[in-house]
């Protein structure tokens, strides 16, 4: 059956079998990012870039792949292409665009940074999570 999606030449190699085989392990292995940051303006806790990075780090390198992030626009339009390899040399990729809040360094490093965390995260398959590390450890009650 033919998908009806028609995918671009330019999102994906010619076959991505050996990256779809180590992926699957990878996501068969990965934990969740801790949501270690907050959010002052919505009082909300998330999982950052870093978090997200610590989380994928290592299963991908496990795994014979690595991820490329390039940034581009204008200022007013932020991009990241979010490149993943396979050591086999077959690879996928997507582009994220966004605007920041504001035209400014700040505006546009966050906006950035916004676009890495959750095209990183969208690509590989990877979610966030609550540090329940206190509850994991408190001892269990039985109810009888």
């Amino acid at each position: 059956m033919e998908s009806p999606i028609k995918l671009s030449e330019n999102l994906m190699s010619a076959s991505i079998s050996k990256l779809t085989e180590a992926l699957v392990k990878v996501q068969a292995t990965l934990a969740p990012a801790i949501k270690d940051s907050t959010n002052p303006f919505f009082k909300s806790k998330y999982a950052d870039l870093q978090s997200v990075w610590e989380s994928v780090r290592e299963p991908l390198a496990k795994n014979g792949l690595a991820v490329v992030q390039l940034t581009g626009g204008n200022g007013t339009v932020i991009t990241v292409t979010t490149l993943l390899t396979h050591i086999s040399g077959e690879w996928i990729c997507g582009t994220t665009v966004m605007s920041p809040s504001k035209n400014d360094p700040q505006g546009v490093g966050s906006c950035i940074s916004y676009a890495r965390r959750y095209a990183l995260s969208a690509m590989i398959g990877s979610y966030a999570a609550d540090d329940d590390a206190n509850l994991a450890s408190m001892p269990v009650k039985i109810v009888k």
